[in-house]
C-alpha cells in the first residue's frame, strides 16, 4: 500500500515538474502591435467590423449541413437491415430520403442554390 501510494505521488510530481518546465520554456518573450492583434483570417483587425456577409454562401453552407447530417442518419439504416423487417426498413429509409429531396427541390425553386444571379 505504501508503494502504490509513493509511485502515485512521484507521478504527481514528475508530471507537474515537465507540465511546469513546459511552460516556462514556450514562453514567447517578443512582444509586439502584430502579435498582440487578433488574427481575423486574412481581415483588417482594426477596421470595421460591419462587413457585408454573403447571405447566399450561409445559405449554401446550411445547406451542406444539413445534408451531412442526412449521412450520418443513413448510415445506420445499412447497419439494420438484417434485424429489422425490409418492409418496415424500406418504407422508413424511402420516407427519409423523400424529405430530403423535398426539401432539396423547395431550396432549388426558391433559389437558394443559384450562385450567379
Amino acid at each position: 500500500m505504501l508503494f502504490l501510494l509513493f509511485c502515485t505521488f512521484l507521478t504527481l510530481l514528475i508530471s507537474c515538474a515537465v507540465m511546469i518546465i513546459a511552460s516556462l520554456l514556450s514562453k514567447k518573450t517578443t512582444m509586439d502591435r502584430e502579435k498582440n492583434s487578433p488574427y481575423e483570417c486574412g481581415f483588417d483587425p482594426k477596421g470595421s467590423a460591419r462587413l457585408p456577409f454573403s447571405l447566399r454562401f450561409f445559405l449554401i453552407a446550411v445547406i451542406f449541413l444539413i445534408f451531412d447530417v442526412e449521412i450520418t442518419l443513413i448510415l445506420p439504416l445499412a447497419y439494420i437491415i438484417h434485424l429489422s423487417n425490409i418492409f418496415t426498413w424500406a418504407v422508413t429509409g424511402l420516407m427519409f430520403l423523400f424529405i430530403l429531396l423535398f426539401g432539396l427541390y423547395y431550396e432549388w425553386s426558391q433559389g437558394a442554390l443559384e450562385w450567379a444571379e
